[in-house]
């Protein structure tokens, strides 16, 4: 039964004058809710039925068929003010404008008689750097992920959008009519300064597309867009980290010595690092304790949205190793639901970037010093390598190049991201290490894990400028400088080679791993300096 809602427009006095919902086509809606708060969203969640509250004040969720991102269903609006901008991919697909047109129109005339949320927000803690966005939602949970995840303004303050994100899951496209590939849609028309989302309930998908846009944005404002994690030690010294999923970025980056600045978006400007978000959006598959106390926290904490994680209806608890609905099991948090981050969410300079990697090969050096060209060609690679089971149909070590560490999200050529990174390094003295998480001794299956302690022991010297005064070797194959020595770290372990029983088992490693590297380059060749290719490594 459908619960009795108000038939009036709800206004806390925070409502925008200025740019009313008509502006978009949006009319006749039944009520809309403007900027509710935390608490009042709670109520109207459990008034329509759209998720459950644990004894402990943490709202549980379901997406349905949709648990992660729908990457096939993204597209960017063919227009004159971004076309020669973009960077035309499989990540960035193009989409007509008159069909763009026509399926809003659509969306827009489904929504009369509905109830809306709506949340105004930012994206960027720098101020300087701030994009306004609007996020209206058709369910009441996303607009309190919307108020998680996004840097919330100050009430009552002159709030007007800069770009607009119009999430309706109920909505479905046709694809016959619409031109889209199925019923779900993340479609982007930067002229309109607008995001249509259809079709999925999966709320990072509202988060990844405000991410997109600041990342085709900001690098035209000369600010450095990055995926990665940030920290700050007590001399006020920054330390970035780039990873894909697997690599340690976020466990590694949660340091009780410091402070965390933010785990997953940041931008870096003329006057330093900012994030991006007001919160994080972890995921909790088989979560530990241990090794993530202060993730494992908020999930008994009011204010958490856990997606798809599996509830317990007799004991009353979350079963965080439970995979049955989906492995991207999420929390999506407000940031200061953890202890010890930067409140104001900017820092300055780095003086350290950290570059994770999980080699299933066990090739790469566990730590290794790169040069400005070096960091540029490694940032293009974007490398990890899959194991089996960590996705379907991975039976066997395969590599994994993500460009810039998140080629879904990159707007613009990777080249821009890099020729930016190595600028901000060169003004700024930046170190950039290379860090494998992953095996030695031999391939997955045959060596062994990188120890944690050795890593973090790594970890530590690279942040405490140690590790900057070691001597260093240059790798034979990777041309990556090598460390010959590293506190609280065996010698043998820092020289991959050295851990092979067969040498010239891992001498054929090595040169395999080098002709997938330069294989996955070549698309990006055009774009690079002659410096950067020379970077390349170089079979024995």
């Amino acid at each position: 039964m459908e619960p009795n809602l108000q038939k009036e427009p709800v206004d806390k006095g925070r409502k925008n004058t200025n740019y009313e919902l008509s502006n978009y086509g949006i009319s006749e809606p039944r009520a809309v809710y403007w900027n509710l708060e935390p608490k009042e969203l709670y109520e109207e969640v459990k008034r329509r039925g759209e998720g459950e509250v644990t004894p402990e004040g943490v709202l549980l969720v379901k997406t349905g068929e949709n648990t992660g991102r729908s990457a096939k269903d993204k597209a960017f609006v063919v227009e004159p003010s971004s076309e020669d901008k973009i960077w035309w991919n499989e990540s960035n697909k193009k989409f007509p404008q008159d069909k763009f047109n026509a399926l809003k129109d659509r969306m827009m005339d489904y929504l009369k008689g509905r109830d809306l949320f709506v949340q105004d927000t930012y994206a960027g803690a720098d101020e300087k750097y701030q994009l306004p966005v609007r996020i209206i939602t058709e369910l009441a949970w996303h607009s309190l992920f919307a108020n998680n995840m996004f840097v919330r303004r100050t009430k009552d303050t002159p709030f007007e959008p800069e770009f607009t994100v119009i999430n309706v899951p109920s909505f479905k496209a046709d694809p016959e009519v619409d031109g889209t590939r199925s019923g779900t849609f993340i479609l982007v028309d930067i002229n309109q300064k607008l995001v249509l989302i259809g079709g999925t309930e999966y709320a990072g998908e509202t988060k990844k597309s405000v991410f997109s846009l600041m990342n085709y944005l900001m690098p035209q404002r000369d600010v450095m867009s990055m995926h990665c994690s940030a920290n700050v030690g007590k001399d006020d010294d920054v330390a970035i980290f780039f990873g894909l999923s697997g690599t340690g970025k976020t466990t590694l980056s949660a340091d009780p010595e410091r402070a965390l600045i933010g785990d997953d978006e940041h931008g870096w400007s003329d006057d330093g690092v900012f994030n991006y978000e007001g919160g994080c959006y972890a995921k909790v598959i088989k979560l530990n304790p241990e090794a993530e106390p202060d993730i494992y926290r908020t999930t008994s904490m009011f204010g958490t949205i856990l997606e798809n994680v599996v509830y317990d209806e007799d004991t009353k608890k979350v079963d965080l190793d439970d995979a049955t609905i989906t492995e991207n099991t999420r929390a999506s948090y407000p940031l200061e639901s953890i202890p010890n981050i930067v409140e104001s969410g900017h820092a300055g300079h780095p003086k350290n970037i950290i570059m994770l990697t999980a080699d299933a090969f066990g090739v790469l050096p566990p730590v290794s010093r790169l040069t400005p060209e070096q960091a540029m060609y490694h940032f293009i690679s974007g490398y990890t390598a899959k194991v089996a089971g960590t996705e379907k149909g991975v039976s066997e070590p395969t590599p994994n190049f993500s460009t810039c560490f998140g080629a879904p999200f990159m707007v613009l050529h990777p080249s821009v991201y890099a020729k930016l990174l190595a600028k901000k390094m060169n003004e700024h003295n930046t170190d950039c290490w290379l860090v494998n998480t992953g095996w030695t001794g031999g391939v997955y299956g045959v060596g062994h894990r990188i120890s944690i302690k050795h890593t973090r022991a790594m970890i530590r010297a690279i942040l405490n400028g140690e590790l900057a005064k070691a001597n260093f070797e240059p790798h034979p194959v990777f041309g990556v400088l090598v460390p010959t020595s590293c506190p609280a770290v065996p010698e043998e372990v820092l020289n991959p080679r050295n851990t092979w029983a067969d040498k010239e088992a891992y001498d054929k490693q090595a040169n395999d791993l080098v002709v997938r590297f330069n294989e996955n380059f070549k698309k990006f060749e055009d774009g690079v300096s002659d410096e950067v290719k020379a970077a390349a490594p170089k079979a024995g």
